[in-house]
């Protein structure tokens, strides 16, 4: 089992910034990929970002590349969402992902096995 927890989440005006974090608990965390979606009102729950076990190797969604950026420390437990230039369809809720069964980073939310309960980013214009 792995517990995740998410936190950092709150409002914020149009291009300000925000850093989430996401602290696990429960299997060895350095040995899988970490991923962030995201989930609007009434719309789809959507990948953001991944990054792989060791932290080398990382992957966004267009619509973020360039303004967010996915990090981890293995000795803390902890996956990282920075998000800069923050626009109002940003506005979501975030959710971190473990990928405990097969490879490496991945856009694909059924690959990923354990889910946090969520944080409200709230981007006012």
């Amino acid at each position: 089992q792995v517990q995740l927890v998410e936190s950092g989440g709150g409002l914020v005006q149009a291009g300000g910034s925000l850093r989430l974090s996401c602290a696990a608990s429960g299997r060895t965390f350095s040995r899988y990929a970490m991923g962030w979606f995201r989930q609007a009102p009434g719309k789809e729950r959507e990948f953001a970002a991944a990054v792989s076990w060791s932290g080398v190797t990382t992957t966004y969604a267009d619509s973020v590349k360039g303004r967010f950026t996915i990090s981890r420390d293995n000795a803390k437990n902890t996956v990282y969402l920075q998000m800069n230039s923050l626009k109002p369809e940003d506005t979501a809720v975030y959710y971190c992902a473990a990928r405990i069964y097969g490879g490496g980073v991945t856009l694909v939310r059924d690959d990923y096995n354990y889910w946090g309960q969520g944080t409200q980013v709230t981007v006012s214009s």
